[in-house]
């Protein structure tokens, strides 16, 4: 297995950054170089790091340093993690100051989450272009373990399997191998599901809008919280980005899917990101006795609004379900009921699983890489999961026919679900009684 003892992350005051950090410093147990653009800054995310994996044993690992000392740093590390902002230009800028300073044995890697790792390796020599990967991690690395490796037609081959064997076995890293397109796959998966959904809070805004449609999707459908929450958890800033990447860069069948909605721009526009905004989609209150109270944004008066509780038979009936172990009959509900949110939530999940299967043969190398990605990465009850639970209530192919006309107008769905396999995840631990 590689030996990697030293490395440095850079940009480590940032969320991402300073988890990676983390990681490195406990499950590898190696120095890591925290470099940022302030030292007094980088000192104090320290302790973040410290309380993202729960070790304060590893706080002497950690070593602060600035952008002035970024070559010295790179010069004594046998791995650099860069992970600054997802901008091609800021990330091509280090790259050319990491390969003149790096060792010829040494490992460079870049933690985006979907910028061409392609392109950024071209600021590297011939002779470290080969040691160049892409090492995407997912937030909070230390409960969702993927790691969505990706590597150039350049890189060593050797190499990347000793990388990823490092990164499995010692990072205890859920490793998946993705070809080099945008967003990779966990995201192209997740965010084309998020965007949908959002795009259906606009077009169901006098329903409700954000809260209606994350009332439709809650974790009985099978995701640890609601879609547009996790929009929030991320920031809407990723999102945007994430998609108008995808959007500009690839076109599929479910192009449209990726188009972000104006009344969501205009809230990046006015800096309203989500929870570290405190205020996005959601937005937290304190109240003059100290009680936190959640609103949510409402697109028709563009103000914010206390949440609704919406009261769905098909919900309720599903929870109860799923609740006492019922988990065939619970999804019998869901199939049979065609209220418009029962026919919202479940025209979705299809499109999940059937996207799934799309996306993967286009990006992944195997069709249990969805399943990984989503189960690993995103905490969803996988597709292949998903099909399953589906399939002992149904004729899946058959319904996707009569709920997804315009898809399978598309696309030969036939084609999509003969790469079906049996699932290594169980869908029952993903599926909650709880909204």
């Amino acid at each position: 297995m590689l030996e990697i003892n030293v490395v440095t992350v850079i940009g480590a005051t940032g969320t991402m950054g300073a988890n990676v950090a983390g990681i490195f410093s406990s499950f590898g147990n190696a120095k890591v170089y925290c470099v940022g653009r302030d030292i007094e800054k980088v000192k104090k995310t320290i302790p973040r790091i410290v309380k993202s994996v729960r070790a304060d044993a590893i706080r002497n690992n950690l070593v602060p340093a600035d952008f002035s000392m970024l070559e010295k740093c790179v010069a004594d590390s046998d791995l650099i993690f860069e992970s600054v902002k997802e901008d091609i230009a800021v990330k091509k800028e280090i790259a050319e100051r990491v390969s003149k300073a790096m060792r010829p044995d040494a490992i460079s890697a870049t933690g985006s989450s979907g910028l061409s790792i392609t392109e950024i390796s071209r600021n590297y020599p011939e002779d470290l272009c080969s040691r160049f990967f892409g090492i995407h991690m997912f937030n909070p690395p230390y409960t969702l373990s993927l790691c969505e490796l990706t590597s150039t037609e350049h890189s060593d081959l050797f190499l990347k399997s000793e990388l990823k064997e490092y990164l499995s076995s010692r990072l205890l890293r859920t490793v998946v191998e993705v070809k080099d397109s945008p967003a990779f796959l966990g995201n192209r998966i997740g965010f084309q599901f998020i965007n949908e959904a959002l795009q259906c809070a606009e077009k169901y805004k006098d329903n409700g809008g954000i809260d209606y449609i994350d009332a439709i999707l809650g974790p009985f459908t099978g995701r640890s919280m609601a879609p547009l929450v996790t929009s929030d958890f991320v920031g809407l800033d990723v999102h945007r980005a994430i998609v108008d990447n995808i959007y500009e860069n690839t076109d599929d069948y479910a192009h449209e899917t990726f188009v972000f909605p104006s009344f969501a721009r205009k809230l990046v526009e006015e800096g309203k990101f989500g929870r570290k905004s405190n205020g996005g989609l959601y937005r937290m209150i304190r109240q003059d006795d100290g009680s936190i109270q959640q609103t949510v944004y409402d697109i028709n008066t563009e103000t914010y609004r206390n949440l609704i509780s919406y009261a769905f038979p098909f919900v309720d009936n599903m929870k109860g379900m799923l609740k006492n172990g019922n988990y065939v009959r619970a999804y019998e509900q869901l199939v049979n009921n065609h209220s418009q949110e029962a026919e919202i939530c479940l025209s979705l999940l299809l499109k999940y699983i059937l996207y799934s299967l799309y996306a993967t043969r286009e990006v992944g190398y195997s069709i249990e890489s969805a399943d990984k990605v989503m189960a690993a990465g995103f905490n969803w009850c996988p597709p292949l999961a998903m099909y399953r639970l589906l399939s002992l209530v149904c004729d899946v192919p058959a319904l996707m026919k009569e709920r997804l006309p315009d898809i399978c107008d598309k696309i030969n769905v036939d084609d999509y679900l003969a790469d079906i396999r049996d699932s290594e995840y169980d869908y029952r631990p993903f599926l909650k009684s709880v909204r």
